[in-house]
């Protein structure tokens, strides 16, 4: 199997236990946001260091605030890179947006779509690589209202990307909810994502408020649709390590397995089908 082949799960604390344990062959990677871990002592830190010493990982943060029009938290970022540091991780991800201004916003709010904004993440993501002393891999989201837009969400992921030549995490479930709230066809979306700049994937299950409006929520089942997006994606960009998130209604391990295991199974078929076409 590639080595781009890899299925990854969101680790929650109430995981600790069971992992510490035994962690199931088919999970290759854990993700965890850093601002939930890195202060923690007692028990959850001895637990958390002695699956980090076993078990890649990979961090996707929450409050980094790329977008932010206030200063950088440059302590934060030091903080940020001291436990990266202290577990061995070198795959730090955020969210394309922001989240603080004259204070904490708690929620990740959407970007301008704008080239002042372009130029303002760019320069942002090259002072945190400078502090991190790692790439800074950004992810596109999923948003419901776009103020002063001036491009598309499309043209601003893909100009962000270039002017901070930087990576992409790419999350199929956002695509789609994006797709239903703002009207556009989502492998079109998918398929003008630069192969050359993504670095994993993310996928997701989300809440349909309405047939027209789907909320992000990590917290239900993947949906068919998706999961052919996932299979589109695949076929067009190639397999790359994919995370499953699920923040909330969180199952037992062998349900999340199920989800696993697809992942796995769908990664299986694209590694196939381009032996096949080689």
């Amino acid at each position: 199997m590639s080595v781009q082949a890899k299925v990854g799960l969101g680790l929650r604390r109430e995981m600790l236990n069971e992992f510490c344990q035994a962690v199931p062959s088919a999970i290759d990677f854990f993700e965890v946001a850093p601002e939930n871990w890195m202060s923690l002592g007692g028990k959850f830190g001895r637990q958390f260091k002695q699956l980090s010493e076993k078990h890649r990982f990979f961090c996707h943060g929450l409050s980094l605030s790329i977008g932010s029009p206030a200063e950088l938290d440059i302590r934060f970022v030091k903080q940020v890179k001291h436990f990266l540091d202290s577990h061995g991780i070198d795959i730090y991800s955020e969210h394309l947006s922001y989240c603080s201004g004259a204070g904490h916003l708690y929620d990740l709010m959407p970007m301008p779509f704008t080239d002042d904004a372009v130029i303002h993440i760019a320069n942002r993501v090259k002072q945190v690589e400078d502090i991190l002393e790692r790439p800074l891999i950004l992810e596109n989201v999923s948003f419901y209202t776009a103020p002063g837009s001036q491009m598309s969400e499309r043209e601003f992921v893909t100009h962000v990307l270039n002017e901070a030549d930087c990576k992409l995490l790419l999350d199929v479930n956002n695509i789609y909810v994006n797709s239903i709230n703002h009207q556009y066809d989502p492998i079109a979306f998918m398929q003008a994502m630069p192969t050359e700049r993504i670095a994993y994937l993310h996928i997701a299950g989300h809440y349909e408020e309405a047939p027209d409006l789907m909320i992000d929520t990590h917290g239900s089942d993947v949906i068919d649709p998706v999961w052919q997006l996932l299979q589109a994606c695949y076929a067009y960009h190639g397999v790359f390590p994919t995370l499953l998130e699920r923040d909330f209604n969180i199952p037992a391990t062998q349900v999340l397995l199920q989800e696993v295991n697809q992942i796995h199974r769908y990664q299986r078929d694209a590694l196939s089908q381009c032996e096949r076409s080689a």
